[in-house]
């Protein structure tokens, strides 16, 4: 579930392993490209993918583009 720390919203994925999650990072840059919109990504303890959304150029706030990426990274997680 998507939350709000630090003018981000961030979210935690879980995977089976190292792979799914890498996967799952390689899904979200390709969908960052495409949007041109890249969000901090924080892989740790090998399976568990820590995501912040947050506007660099509207001064490091949320924006819509963030509230609009949420959904889409969270449609890449389920399939």
């Amino acid at each position: 579930m998507w939350s709000v720390n630090d003018n981000c919203l961030t979210n935690e994925f879980e995977f089976e392993n190292f792979q799914e999650a890498l996967a799952f990072v390689n899904r979200i840059a390709e969908l960052a490209e495409i949007r041109k919109h890249h969000p901090d990504i924080f892989i740790h303890d090998y399976r568990f993918v820590k995501i912040s959304l947050t506007t660099h150029d509207a001064g490091n706030k949320i924006s819509e583009k963030d509230v609009e990426m949420a959904p889409m990274i969270d449609a890449l997680y389920t399939t």
